[in-house]
């Protein structure tokens, strides 16, 4: 491929760039078949301020390639293969869900899109702040996982503490479950599979907008690295559908959060 000079890369418009970063700096030109296969190829070479950032240049890139007639069956391999990113062994998930969605666009109607994207930011920021990984993002929900438990504690603390600090299109009450649990899932090619995903998913169902629940997995873990002002409340051993055994719960308590919820929801008290 022959390299861009200068003056042809400056008379090129913003949109023939995959990637334009917050100093205005342009990257991975586009504009044609040869340099969207180079672009495909460089991709992983390119620093992004955030994953926003990267998502937002995969996709202008995924579309210059469709525009051109390019498979970029490697670049998608390699875009969503997991295991180059994700911790393995021990592993310590987190789950977030939003709390009444559907009576939160009902008001909120078109807003709605941007108090979902705002949410998954404070989440990302958080979640990437303290060493972990986002591992999907659908709807309502947010999955991301961590090599040292201490660490997601930490996240959840502070995702907490930012959604009650944002101020919500029209004022409305926006409230996060979080649940998390821990353990040693298989990673393959298509994500985590193993009975502790679906642990961490029943947990955070469980929770309560603005509460932090999880299992005694994830307490043996942190109970000795706990910040200060922070404590652990047992919530005792509850049944989760579709889980073998009861499972010892416990809460996060942190002085400038909500304390007192309900009983957990879509469980059973055991005994």
């Amino acid at each position: 491929m022959p390299p861009l000079r200068a003056r042809e890369r400056a008379q090129l418009p913003d949109t023939a760039f995959a990637h334009i970063d917050s100093q205005g700096r342009r990257r991975l030109p586009i504009h044609d078949a040869s340099h969207v296969r180079n672009a495909l190829a460089r991709f992983g070479q390119v620093h992004f301020e955030d994953e926003d950032a990267r998502d937002r240049a995969r996709s202008r890139l995924l579309r210059a390639a469709k525009k051109h007639g390019i498979m970029p069956i490697g670049f998608i391999n390699a875009q969503l293969r997991p295991d180059r990113r994700l911790p393995t062994g021990q592993v310590t998930f987190l789950l977030s869900d939003i709390e009444d969605s559907t009576g939160l666009l009902d008001r909120l109607g078109d807003e709605y899109a941007r108090m979902l994207a705002e949410m998954r930011r404070l989440i990302r920021r958080a979640v990437q702040g303290v060493g972990g990984r986002e591992v999907s993002a659908r709807g309502d929900d947010v999955f991301a996982a961590f090599e040292q438990a201490p660490a997601a504690v930490d996240a959840a603390l502070a995702i907490q503490r930012t959604v009650l600090a944002t101020r919500w299109p029209r004022d409305a009450d926006v409230r996060l479950r979080i649940g998390l649990h821990r353990g040693r899932p298989e990673l393959t090619d298509t994500g985590y599979v193993g009975i502790s995903v679906h642990a961490a998913a029943r947990i955070c169902f469980a929770a309560h907008g603005g509460q932090i629940i999880f299992s005694a997995a994830v307490s043996s873990a942190v109970a000795d690295s706990l910040s200060d002002g922070i404590a652990l409340r047992s919530l005792g051993a509850w049944r989760f559908r579709g889980l073998p055994e009861p499972i010892p719960m416990f809460q996060v308590d942190a002085p400038d959060l909500q304390s007192d919820f309900p009983p957990l929801r879509a469980a059973a008290l055991a005994g």
